[in-house]
């Protein structure tokens, strides 16, 4: 077994998890190996397993990255709005665009793909493990359960915006439960799987994509006028 010194144990496992992102973002899960990646590294398949259990864990590694990439970006966003209207229509206009464009975050939030990494890794029944339960994993606004070491491949760390709970406190929102809240504005993701589709034409896409969240967002807050630009150009 090869020996590595610490800086060296360090500069591997980066170079792992950044083979694995590009891999697995171009050609998915299943169709990326374990020697696809140690040979973009430039190690031993054998070598791979001293740094990750499965091809399982580093792919929730690099889910869970992503995510947290995403979690910093909206957050950021959503500090610069003035009014829960704006901070709703800027989460659900950010992550729908990074959907579309972001492999990774397509097959994280819209085709449960932690869900089903997670579940192998452990076994968990994954709705048991979040309060919220129903439907899509990875909730954008989802309850806070948080591993002791989400690199570890257990169970992954799942943070939240905590704008719903803040709307429905000051009673911004029509809606009393915040978890109906997060289930409306994560089930506006999905308008995505309709793209290039029969359901909905290509060149009347992006209209229709608006048109949701415009709907969504006026007809969730008691006060109706929406806050943000009238030019939505992405």
């Amino acid at each position: 077994m090869a020996q590595f010194t610490d800086k060296d144990r360090e500069r591997i496992r980066k170079e792992l998890i950044e083979a694995g992102h590009t891999l697995f973002a171009q050609f998915g899960f299943d169709r990326t190996r374990v020697s696809d990646i140690t040979e973009e590294v430039g190690i031993g398949t054998s070598t791979f397993y001293q740094f990750f259990d499965s091809k399982e864990e580093l792919y929730l590694v690099v889910l869970t990255s992503e995510r947290e990439q995403l979690f910093e970006h909206l957050e950021t966003a959503v500090a610069e709005m003035k009014t829960p209207q704006a901070e709703a229509e800027m989460i659900l206009r950010t992550t729908l665009e990074q959907v579309r464009s972001n492999p990774l975050i397509r097959r994280l939030f819209v085709e449960g793909e932690i869900r089903r990494i997670d579940e192998q890794l452990d076994g968990t029944n994954y709705d048991d493990a979040t309060s919220t339960g129903g439907g899509n994993d990875t909730d954008i606004i989802s309850e806070d359960n948080t591993c002791t070491n989400p690199d570890a491949g257990s169970k992954a760390d799942f943070r939240v915006l905590p704008q719903p709970e803040e709307w429905v406190a000051r009673d911004d929102v029509r809606i009393d439960n915040p978890d109906i809240v997060r289930g409306l504005l994560r089930s506006l993701l999905f308008v995505t799987q309709a793209q290039n589709t029969p359901v909905v034409l290509n060149e009347t896409y992006d209209e229709v994509e608006e048109a949701l969240i415009d709907t969504v967002v006026t007809g969730l807050f008691a006060d109706q006028s929406m806050t943000s630009s009238d030019d939505h150009s992405r």
